[in-house]
């Protein structure tokens, strides 16, 4: 089974619906896939989690299916998004200098792919 780690470093949401289709579109073919929130992305937590949003939907799916491993701690604290990542429920990933450690994900088979 392939391992792929979608790390969103672009906070556009555009940009990120692409990162949601693609893991739900990947963990329905039967690979494994995680979701890193990473960069300015962290500043779309608080808007996916609003039910006006137009892909809150997509966003409850893939969190249904824990498909979103996690938000960046450091950049979630410089960028204001903190209060929204801890009343979202995301873990804060801080295993780098206060950031995601990519070669951690690669030392645990998974082949990371950055948008």
């Amino acid at each position: 089974m392939k391992k792929i780690a979608l790390v969103a470093f672009n906070g556009e949401l555009l940009c990120f619906v692409h990162v949601l289709l693609n893991a739900l579109d990947m963990h329905e073919k039967g690979q494994e896939v995680t979701v890193v929130f990473e960069g300015a992305a962290v500043k779309l937590v608080a808007e996916l989690g609003k039910a006006d949003n137009p892909f809150h939907a997509l966003y409850l799916k893939a969190r249904q299916q824990n498909l979103i491993r996690g938000a960046c701690k450091a950049c979630s604290v410089k960028l204001g998004a903190l209060d929204a990542v801890q009343a979202a429920g995301l873990p804060l990933l801080d295993d780098m200098a206060g950031h995601p450690s990519l070669a951690a994900l690669m030392a645990q088979g998974f082949t990371v792919v950055t948008f």
